[in-house]
């Protein structure tokens, strides 16, 4: 404190290290206080900061919102600007809240406005635009002038009994109006459109969810109020964010769950597609939440103007009203995969977004978990319906005491009209009629107020049927608010019809390899269902519920299995289980290996997914053989078959670190291909089979195992242009079913054919012949499995294996698909009770 400051302190009787009080000050007659400049500068700050925090920057954690959003909904909700009325000028909706409500500048409250409309900004919109509100690629909303809007239906529901006391109101700022402290939000907005706002230190930036995960989510806390975060997690396990996209990082989001702070990445929705020039396109479909898109094409543009990225040949946007299409062309040699992989780590095709779950409860800002926002809105819901209760009991009661007071008017008339006619005015017939009959001055004004055409028979027994109806409401009434399990009830029952009626199908998806990661189970988020993978000879994998192939008869036409539009037919078809281990052979001894679950789902008709995007296939590679299999069966061996006959005995562990990267699984002979793999124990026995119709049963016993670089030992010996198509483990009990290529097959037994040692000729399976052709597919079947079967024009038939006759070695078969034309049969699979299958 400076020299002149002391004096002049001295002088006002105080001490320079005393505080100066200013009560004490001020009866002095003391007009200028002295203070500490740091103490001032800490009030002033600290008053600014809360002011801030509390109300402007932060939403409320029971409806989600920040106060000038949620006055531009009360503001449109009172002067009835809802869904079933008009579209009104956004100029006029900015100057009620102005004038009313939100004393800021007009560009702070239409910039909220707009958000609301936003599709792209809000997981479910609260405001019902007509004009331009802005683009996904930054484009900026047209003025207030030219822009109408009106309330969506679901806003409604955040407005819902507010008009019955639901909640608190506080004066606005002329004392002119009330406005609502927190509105009833009938849904838990602050989950389902997250919130991001800058405070004074600290900021909040909380993701959207899915409107019936979040619902469903508050419904298990609330029925269970021991529910633990995990237990949440299977019900909503991520956000769900406006513009689709992939969720990576499942510590992260874990974090935050728990925590209330964590960082997640986002990546864009990505396929790699052919032209039909046969070159690779990157087609982005999905973009994270808040990114620029045109930004984001610029700055593709730039990195491959300063060659920072090499083999891109163009770039389109093809975006319109229905979604978002963007073409990365790639050059003649150039690999997509690894185009993708540099964008993904040098563009906004994958950001990082963090998670601050940080909301304002009791005035006062908190960082929350999961469980913790979920628990603060159930308790705000329960409190609206308690208060709704009040009110409407009030309300019922009040109507109650009016109706015993006409009913008594009615038994009484006569003598009620007797009493009015003989006063000298309505003030004196109140009162005469109060102490006559006992009333209340409430009741005395009814019974006044009545009108003559009440005194009919009908209007009479209207009242009293009213008034047994407001009884009985009454009691129910009453009987809620000594219920808090009814309570509890009613807000389930209430968010149920919500999530009916809004409710929308997740559009981001989660990487449940990085949940996996994180030490978090994907599986039990996912049933274990029986399932068919399809490849396509343009190497596009998919998986189908088994529901999606009906039964026919054999000899039917099938179903379509791939759209015909596409020049690509089904070239493999396996049966599994969703939780099974997918492993992946290709055409050169690789292999690679992921969850079933982790594969695409799609329609009958639709592609699927290039395996180029998903697993490392190399040039001129591509799978031709798929295994599946259990961590219970990690103790078994593989066989493994090429195309000339090699077979290769390999143990199943030395596959235990494969990934999506792929491994080495055999070392091939020059011009030679693996075609089959098998699962194999001891004592087993197993059949190879020609597409000449020979077959050779070797004893496993036999065939020593070895390393996976190992080229293997001489299985069978062929013939001219003959190659493998098949291999099969001997089953007790089983047939082998085989298929030709015009679609003729049969049933025999394996007993027909005798135990060989490696390197035989074989015995004749299949008469080979014009009628039925070569032999394309064999396995192993059980009297009650079924059979699928695909060909090269995408039909599909599935029918039951002891429709097939069961024949001798040289039989032709018979017709078990009608094939038309030059189309052919291309795959089978097995499926059904027999798990060694």
């Amino acid at each position: 404190m400076s020299q002149e400051m002391e004096n002049e302190v001295k002088t006002l009787g105080f001490s320079p290290a005393s505080k100066p009080d200013i009560g004490d000050a001020l009866k002095n007659g003391v007009r200028v206080i002295p203070v500490e400049i740091e103490d001032q500068m800490k009030e002033a700050y600290l008053g600014y900061a809360m002011s801030v925090i509390v109300g402007r920057a932060l939403p409320d954690v029971r409806d989600g919102l920040k106060p000038v959003h949620r006055r531009i909904l009360h503001a449109m909700n009172e002067r009835a600007w809802r869904s079933d009325r008009p579209y009104v000028k956004c100029a006029k909706i900015v100057g009620e809240v102005i004038g009313n409500y939100h004393p800021h500048g007009d560009s702070a409250v239409y910039d909220a406005l707009v958000r609301m409309v936003q599709d792209f900004s809000l997981r479910v919109p609260l405001i019902d635009g007509q004009g331009n509100f802005g683009s996904v690629d930054g484009d900026n909303p047209a003025a207030y002038r030219y822009t109408e809007a009106k309330l969506e239906k679901i806003a409604e529901e955040l407005l819902r009994d507010i008009e019955k006391e639901t909640v608190n109101y506080s004066p606005n700022f002329d004392d002119t109006k009330e406005q609502p402290d927190v509105l009833p939000a009938n849904f838990p907005n602050l989950l389902v459109n997250g919130s991001s706002g800058i405070a004074v230190g600290m900021a909040t930036n909380i993701p959207p969810h899915n409107l019936q995960e979040s619902i469903q989510a508050v419904i298990a806390v609330i029925k269970n109020p021991e529910i633990t975060i995990p237990e949440l997690l299977k019900i909503m396990p991520g956000p769900d964010f406006p513009t689709g996209g992939t969720i990576i990082g499942g510590e992260g989001l874990l974090s935050a769950y728990h925590s209330g702070r964590g960082s997640i990445r986002i990546r864009s929705k990505v396929e790699i597609e052919e032209n039909k020039k046969g070159r690779e396109v990157i087609v982005v479909t999905e973009i994270p939440y808040q990114v620029n898109k045109r930004t984001l094409l610029e700055r593709i543009g730039e990195l491959v103007n300063e060659k920072q990225i090499e083999g891109i040949s163009e770039i389109l946007d093809l975006s319109n009203r229905k979604g978002i299409r963007v073409e990365i062309h790639c050059k003649k040699d150039s690999n997509a995969q690894v185009i993708l992989n540099q964008l993904l780590k040098l563009t906004q095709l994958q950001v990082s977004y963090g998670i601050t779950m940080l909301a304002i409860l009791d005035n006062k800002p908190k960082i929350f978990n999961l469980k913790e926002i979920l628990v603060a809105y159930s308790l705000h819901r329960k409190e609206v319906i308690v208060r709704r209760t009040k009110f409407d009991l009030d309300k019922a009661e009040k109507r109650a005491h009016i109706l015993e007071g006409l009913k008594i008017a009615l038994e009484n008339i006569e003598e009620v009209i007797k009493v009015i006619r003989a006063s000298k005015n309505a003030p004196e017939a109140k009162e005469q009629l109060m102490s006559r009959f006992v009333l209340s001055e409430v009741q005395a004004e009814a019974i006044l107020e009545m009108r003559l055409q009440r005194l009919t028979s009908l209007e009479v027994q209207k009242i009293i049927d009213e008034l047994e109806e407001v009884r009985i409401l009454i009691l129910d009434l009453k009987d809620i608010l000594s219920s808090p399990n009814r309570v509890s009830d009613i807000v389930c029952t209430e968010l149920l019809e919500v999530s009916d009626k809004f409710g929308t199908v997740r559009k981001t998806e989660i990487s449940l390899e990085s949940v996996e990661s994180s030490g978090f189970n994907a599986e039990d988020l996912i049933a274990d269902e029986e399932i068919v993978l399809q490849i396509t000879f343009d190497q596009f994998v998919k998986r189908l519920p088994i529901d999606t192939f009906k039964r026919q008869r054999r000899g039917g036409k099938g179903i379509q299995g791939l759209s015909q539009k596409r020049d690509d037919i089904i070239k493999i078809m396996k049966s599994a289980m969703t939780h099974d281990n997918v492993m992946f052979f290709s055409n050169v001894g690789k292999a690679y290996m992921m969850k079933a679950y982790e594969l695409p789902q799609a329609s009958k008709e639709a592609r699927g997914k290039s395996l180029k995007a998903i697993i490392g296939l190399g040039e001129n590679e591509y799978i031709s053989s798929v295994f599946t299999f259990r961590e219970e069966d990690k103790h078994k061996d593989l066989l493994l078959v090429t195309k000339k006959g090699f077979i290769k005995r390999v143990e199943l562990s030395e596959f235990a670190n494969v990934k999506k990267s792929g491994i080495i699984a055999i070392g091939l002979r020059e011009e030679d291909e693996l075609i089959a793999v098998q699962s194999v124990i001891k004592g087993d026995d197993v059949m190879i089979f020609s597409r000449k119709g020979l077959a050779l049963r070797i004893e496993m016993d036999n065939v020593r195992a070895q390393g996976r670089a190992a080229q293997g030992v001489t299985g069978m010996r062929l013939a001219g242009d003959d190659a493998i198509v098949g291999l099969s483990k001997v089953v007790d009990g089983d047939d082998i079913f085989v298929i030709s290529e015009n679609g003729y097959g049969k049933r025999l037994g394996f007993e027909e054919f005798s135990t060989k040692g490696r390197g035989g000729k074989g015995m004749a399976f299949l008469k080979v012949g014009e009628k039925n052709g070569s032999a394309v597919g064999v396995s192993s079947v059980g009297s009650e499995d079924e059979i699928i079967l695909v060909t090269q024009q995408g039909m599909i038939i599935r029918t039951e294996a002891n429709q097939i006759s069961k024949m001798g070695r040289t039989a032709v078969g018979v017709r078990v698909v009608d094939i038309k034309g030059t189309d052919r049969v291309q795959d089978c699979t097995v499926i059904g009770e027999s798990k060694e299958k």
